[in-house]
C-alpha cells in the first residue's frame, strides 16, 4: 500500500510539494486543504486525491498518513497540532512556524503524539551541500575561520502586495531573513554548528506597505570560535543565487545554490579535480532568487523519502522539530539585536 500524503494549503509552494510526492514510486497525494475551496479544488485536479474545505474532514481518513503543511509560516502551528492529534505524521514548509513558542508547541505535541514531524529544508539535501559538510566532518578545512551566508535576491512591491500576509510580522514572521534567506541559515549552521552570539542591523528600503526588513546584514559568533557575516535581501535587483562561504586555516570553499565554484585544499585529494569539475553547472533553475517558483523540486523528494525512511526506521527525520527551530531561533535574535542595538546572546 502507498503512504498516502495530504497537503494543507494550496498555493505556489503546495505543487512543489506535489511534484516531489508524485516522484515517489510508494506514495500518492490522497487529499489536500485549503480554506478556498477552488485552490484545493485545483490542486486536486492537477495532481490527483481529494479536495476539502474542512481540515477535520481530511485528517479522518485512515489513508491519510502524512500532513505536509504550505500555509504562510504564521499558520503553521494550527494545522500541525489538529494533525498531530489525528496520529498524522507532519512536515512544515519553511520555517517551522515564526515564534519559538509556536514552535515549540508542535515539537511537544507531534512528541506527545508519537508521530514524526519535519521542516522542509531542501538545500541540504544537494550534493553539493553534503559534500561541504563532509569536507568539514573530516577536518579538510582545519581550523574554520569564517562562515558566511549572502542571499542577494529580489522582490517586486507586486510580489509584496498580492498576498495580505506577505510582509507582515504575525503571517510572513519577518521579512528578506524569515521568508527568503532561511534557507542559507539552516545551511549555514549545518555546517558551521551552533551560533552562540549575533550582532545586527535591519532595514526597509526599497519596499512600500510592509512590515519586515527587506535588507539585513548581521555578524554570527559560534560555538567553535569561529566567526560570520548574514546578508540578506530582497531589494537586490537583478538577483543572485544564494551563496555559502567557508573559510578554515587548510582550505576554502564556496557554494553557489547548487554548485561548488571554490575547492581549494591545502592537502589536494585525487578526486579534488573530477569534482571540481562534477559539481559546476548543476543549478538548472534561477534558484528562486527573483521569481519564487524558479526552483526544481528534486531536493523536496529526498527530503520526503528521508521522512518516509524516518517513520519505516523510526527513526528522527533528518530535518526534525528540533532542527528546524534552530534557523528561527538565530533569525530571531538577529531581529532583537537590530531592534535593541545590542549583542544577542543565543542559547541562554
Amino acid at each position: 500500500m502507498k503512504t498516502g500524503f495530504g497537503i494543507v494549503g494550496c498555493g505556489m509552494i503546495a505543487k512543489f510539494h506535489s511534484l516531489a510526492i508524485a516522484d515517489i514510486p510508494d506514495a500518492q497525494l490522497v487529499a489536500c486543504f485549503d480554506c478556498a475551496a477552488p485552490r484545493a479544488e485545483a490542486l486536486a485536479a492537477e495532481f490527483g486525491g481529494t479536495a476539502y474545505d474542512n481540515l477535520d474532514a481530511m485528517l479522518a481518513r485512515d489513508d491519510l498518513h502524512i500532513v505536509t503543511i504550505c500555509t504562510p509560516s504564521g499558520a503553521h502551528m494550527e494545522p500541525g497540532l489538529s494533525a498531530a492529534a489525528a496520529g498524522k505524521h507532519v512536515i512544515v514548509e519553511k520555517p517551522l512556524d515564526v515564534t519559538l513558542e509556536r514552535c515549540n508547541a508542535m515539537i511537544d505535541a507531534c512528541n506527545k503524539a508519537g508521530v514524526k514531524l519535519a521542516t522542509i529544508f531542501p538545500s541540504r539535501f544537494h550534493r553539493s551541500s553534503q559534500l561541504m559538510k563532509a569536507a568539514i566532518e573530516s577536518g579538510r578545512f582545519g581550523k574554520l575561520a569564517l562562515g558566511d551566508a549572502y542571499v542577494k535576491w529580489f522582490r517586486t512591491q507586486e510580489y509584496y502586495d498580492s498576498g495580505a500576509w506577505r510582509g507582515t510580522w504575525k503571517l510572513d514572521g519577518g521579512g528578506a531573513l524569515m521568508n527568503q534567506a532561511i534557507h542559507s541559515v539552516d545551511l549555514l549552521l549545518w555546517l558551521m554548528g551552533p551560533a552562540v552570539e549575533v550582532m545586527a542591523h535591519t532595514a526597509t528600503l526599497a519596499h512600500e506597505r510592509i512590515e519586515v526588513e527587506d535588507v539585513a546584514t548581521a555578524t554570527v559568533k559560534f560555538a567553535n570560535g569561529a566567526l560570520g557575516v548574514i546578508e540578506a535581501t530582497t531589494a537586490g535587483f537583478p538577483g543572485s543565487l544564494k551563496k555559502i562561504e567557508l573559510t578554515g586555516s587548510h582550505g576554502t570553499a564556496i557554494l553557489e545554490e547548487e554548485d561548488i565554484i571554490k575547492w581549494d585544499f591545502a592537502e589536494v585529494l585525487p578526486d579534488d579535480e573530477r569534482l571540481r569539475a562534477e559539481m559546476q553547472g548543476r543549478t538548472k533553475t534561477g534558484g528562486g532568487a527573483a521569481d519564487p517558483s524558479a526552483i526544481g523540486h528534486h531536493a523536496h523528494a529526498e527530503l520526503f523519502r528521508d521522512f518516509l525512511g524516518a517513520i519505516n526506521e523510526n527513526r528522527a527525520p533528518a530535518i526534525d522539530g528540533v532542527e528546524g527551530r534552530r534557523s528561527v531561533e538565530l533569525i530571531l535574535a538577529i531581529y532583537e539585536s537590530a531592534r535593541t542595538g545590542q549583542k544577542v546572546v543565543l542559547g541562554g
